[in-house]
């Protein structure tokens, strides 16, 4: 497996940061609105983000956006999988512990390699094994207590499924697409769906309600949603998506290390082991292939 380019890995971790303190917020917010407001706002704030960026870029004509079939498309599916994967997400945390949403959503870490031999993605030996190493990180990091399933459980479950297949979606579409764009688009329908369920399944929030949760609302919506997503795809871009999502998760080792920065909750020995195990994971991804490198110099001989 080639290395990946230190661009795609700063643009991926930046991503995993922003995601790993986005988890607060999303808790917090929680507190005054329900699920499907907070899917509906966060990607309408996201949309209405991306939009003003591709309105000023086009002004400058810095860069010059389109929109084909691989771009629509690609938007469209990202679009509903993201609405079905994060409204999931904040269904399941409401009736389970934050440990278990950390481990169970992370999941995809293991899920995105296994789907992926489906579509006949090539997973090597040491992929592999980074994936095993990752997986008893993030038990060590997040599981404190007796593992079982309830209902939250097993909604954070589905989650972890739908948000590999986003993995997968971009994975698919990007090297066609336009990547601004299909964010957007994504993020549109994201917000259409987010809008229509909340208008179906919600008491629609007071003023009163929305004002309480506005910080974590503008963090998610600009940040979490407009910039993270949209840097995703960039990110994503000719990257295996096992290796990617292996540096995504490394949004659980980020929430804990900002819960012990920003609120004083102190790591334990089995969190910070934990923490070391996931980045060994990346690291090792990361190291040459002396046996794919000694083939090449035969080659070239």
């Amino acid at each position: 497996m080639e290395r990946i380019p230190v661009k795609n890995i700063l643009i991926l971790f930046t991503t995993a940061l922003i995601w790993g303190v986005a988890f607060v917020a999303q808790q917090v917010s929680m507190n005054y609105i329900g699920p499907f407001a907070f899917v509906a706002i966060r990607y309408i704030m996201g949309a209405l983000v991306l939009i003003s960026v591709i309105i000023f870029l086009n002004k400058s004509k810095a860069i010059k956006f389109y929109i084909n079939k691989e771009t629509l498309v690609g938007g469209l599916l990202c679009g509903v999988i993201l609405f079905a994967g994060s409204s999931l997400q904040q269904i399941g945390i409401q009736t389970t512990t934050v440990a278990k949403a950390g481990f169970i959503t992370a999941l995809y870490i293991i899920i995105v390699p296994i789907l992926g031999i489906f579509l006949k993605k090539t997973v090597g030996g040491k992929v592999w094994i980074a994936v095993f190493i990752a997986a008893v990180g993030l038990y060590l990091l997040t599981m404190n207590g007796q593992f079982y399933l309830g209902k939250g459980d097993t909604l954070l479950f589905v989650c972890a499924i739908v948000y590999s297949l986003h993995i997968l979606c971009i994975d698919y579409y990007i090297p066609k697409a336009d990547a601004i764009t299909m964010s957007c688009i994504q993020f549109i329908v994201a917000g259409v769906l987010g809008t229509g369920s909340m208008f179906s399944f919600e008491t629609l929030p007071s003023m009163e309600l929305l004002n309480a949760a506005m910080l974590p609302l503008l963090y998610t919506g600009i940040l979490s949603t407009g910039v993270a997503y949209t840097i995703q795809i960039i990110g994503q871009k000719g990257v295996n998506p096992t290796v990617a999502s292996l540096i995504l998760s490394l949004e659980s080792v980020i929430s804990a290390v900002a819960a012990w920065l920003l609120i004083n909750q102190v790591m334990t020995g089995r969190e910070i082991l934990g923490a070391g195990l996931m980045f060994a994971a990346i690291v090792l991804v990361q190291l040459p292939n002396k046996v794919r490198q000694r083939k090449l110099q035969q080659e070239v001989v």
